[in-house]
């Protein structure tokens, strides 16, 4: 048995606070232990179990004794807070990076993922034996390390599922062909763990893959009985592969909630074991439904805890507090990873730097923050927090031009961080003024915050009288079936194509740099240009707008010029520059420009921005 304390479990997020070593530091430990005081267990990042199998260049190892030290550190640092740990060991296969030298690529095939990366080696019986043997030792260590379980990944795209799947394992050996076949190898691994070790084993599986001919919920409750006769003692279901369906490998907000949950169910109602479920459990409710109406033996939180690592605690009523939320965007957490930077939140500007205590201010001072967007409202919240007097001026409504943001496609989700700061400030009666500030309001204050954030930038277009910006998006403004050209293919303009989609639009889309969503997160990016080629949008790159006359366009490309008539609507999209409505020789006290009044840039950076500025006040 799993024999934990709570229903809760932190899945395997991968961090990228390692070097290129492998092993365990001190922002692992401040990490995890934040996260481990409300759960019943924490799954640590994925452990590579040999130095040319991994993922991310900075991930932890498991590869050798040499680590052992540091895993012991890190598994007795979450036993400290009540929680168990649970040891996540994959072999990536085919995915695993190819931009790290001297990595190995394996697989059921000799095809690359249709989605790039190495062309691997097709496995040998010798090939085989080997990583059945890696996972062994990795499995031992495991146990000297102190982790309490161990989980194989079984899905997701990576080695195991790569010979479960009949869309990518194209073997005509014993290894190939039959379900019986295909699930030979994963199971040799399973035998070879447990026979190596004492501790209890989950299987994460994907239920399905979400591709043609790919894993299906049948074979994988024929997997999940079989590992229930092999003394199993819980599965994990997931969905996708990171190959070809990564937004349900990844959960994006661009996927339905709740798919996860109907997979697990029917496992959990056709075989007798406790089930794990997973997958945008971003809120008390989704909770509530998997705890009462699925009935789940377990529930992974694994975002929604870098949002607030305190999403247990505050579930069970032993944190008070509103819950920050998670968007499912995995803009901060996916993009920080992918960049080299390291996980981070969109959302929580503390995540990876944990070991900063914020500290009550060594005088309360009264400071005025000028503009109620994310930038405003983080600093005004975390000044009050620090003991100063806080007043808020907002000229029209709190949440500033992020208003916009969950307009267009799949993204509504997003409104949930504006409502959050908008409850702390009603919970902390934190002082709101609905003007705009003045010279003459500002003097009163000991300090100033200006978060007054951004205006478009306006090309100047021969002709151009009448346009749009992004409040386009606005019901009130949102044309229908009508012809309609977007300057600006950026994350704004793309965005806005999308959305004008769906209210049966013809678009026309000008981008005068040589590539459209430039900017945007890699799955939403893929997810809205599929959109917009499914829909015909005129797309031209490198092309400049030239003349507007009536309703007619004229374009000009390196080696052509055309002309673009009957539009109805002209929606652009050139870009923001910073807006400051103050003189800095107008203002004798220190003064401090936060968020997109300062640099335009994403909504990671305005809340981060208003966090370290309000930190250092």
């Amino acid at each position: 048995m799993l024999d934990l304390r709570n229903k809760f479990i932190f899945p395997p997020i991968k961090l990228g606070y390692s070097d290129n070593t492998g092993v365990v530091k001190q922002k692992h430990l401040d990490f995890y232990n934040q996260r481990s005081k409300y759960l019943g267990a924490v799954t640590v990042e994925p452990l590579y179990m040999e130095p040319g199998l991994r993922e991310l260049p900075t991930q932890l190892g498991i590869d050798n004794d040499a680590k052992l030290e540091g895993l012991k550190k890190l598994t007795k640092s979450i036993h400290a807070e009540g929680a168990k740990v649970i040891a996540h060991l994959n072999h990536p296969g085919r995915m695993a990076n190819p931009k790290i030298p001297a990595n190995i690529f394996l697989s059921s095939t000799n095809k690359a993922c249709e989605n790039g990366g190495a062309i691997p080696q097709k496995m040998t019986e010798d090939n085989i034996m080997s990583v059945v043997e890696l996972f062994k030792n990795a499995a031992i260590r495991a146990e000297k390390a102190g982790f309490d379980i161990i989980e194989l990944q079984f899905g997701h795209g990576y080695l195991m599922a790569q010979f479960i799947s009949q869309k990518v394992n194209d073997r005509t050996d014993q290894y190939g062909g039959s379900f019986e076949n295909r699930i030979k190898f994963p199971l040799l691994v399973l035998d070879a763990v447990q026979s190596a070790v004492n501790l209890p084993v989950i299987i994460r599986i994907s239920g399905e893959e979400m591709i043609p001919d790919g894993i299906k919920i049948d074979e994988m409750i024929q997997l999940s009985k079989i590992l229930k006769n092999k003394g199993v003692e819980a599965i994990h279901v997931s969905a996708g592969t990171v190959c070809s369906t990564p937004p349900w490998f990844f959960q994006h907000m661009f996927v339905p909630k709740g798919k996860t949950w109907e997979l697990a169910n029917k496992i959990k109602e056709a075989v007798d074991i406790p089930v794990i479920y997973v997958g945008q459990i971003n809120e008390f409710k989704d909770v509530d439904k998997v705890l009462n109406e699925f009935k789940a033996d377990f529930v992974a939180i694994g975002r929604p805890l870098l949002a607030d690592p305190d999403f247990a605690g505050k579930y069970l009523g032993l944190v008070k507090g509103n819950l920050r939320p998670c968007l499912a965007c995995s803009e901060g957490c996916l993009g920080g990873v992918r960049s080299g930077s390291g996980l981070g939140c969109s959302v929580n500007p503390a995540v990876g730097h944990e070991n900063e205590v914020i500290e009550k201010a060594s005088v309360s001072k009264n400071i005025i923050v000028v503009g109620g967007g994310l930038a405003g409202m983080q600093a005004a919240v975390l000044l009050h927090q620090r003991g100063h007097k806080v007043t808020l001026f907002e000229k029209d409504k709190l949440g500033g031009q992020f208003l916009l943001a969950p307009l267009p496609p799949h993204k509504d989700s997003l409104i949930k961080i504006v409502d959050y700061f908008k409850q702390e400030i009603q919970d902390n009666n934190i002082n709101v003024i609905k003007k705009e500030a003045t010279i003459d309001d500002v003097v009163h204050y000991d300090e100033i915050v200006i978060a007054t954030g951004s205006k478009p930038v306006i090309p100047p277009i021969e002709g151009l009288k009448k346009y749009y910006w992004a409040e386009v998006l606005e019901n009130h403004n949102l044309p229908e079936n009508k012809q309609v050209l977007v300057v600006g293919g950026g994350l704004i303009g793309t965005e806005v194509a999308a959305k004008l989609l769906s209210k049966g639009n013809k678009v026309f889309l000008v981008e005068m740099l040589g590539e459209i969503a430039r900017g945007m997160e890699m799955l939403e990016q893929k997810q809205t240009l599929k959109a917009l080629q499914h829909n015909n949008v005129n797309i031209f790159l490198n092309t400049k707008i030239q003349k507007v006359c009536d309703d007619k366009v004229q374009i000009e490309g390196p080696d052509y010029k055309q002309t673009i008539e009957n539009i109805d609507v002209i929606v652009l999209a050139t870009g923001m520059k910073s807006y400051n409505p103050f003189e800095k020789n107008q203002l004798k006290q220190p003064v401090y420009i936060i968020g997109d009044a300062s640099k335009p840039g994403k909504a990671q950076d305005a809340i981060r921005d208003g966090y370290e500025t309000a930190i250092k006040l």
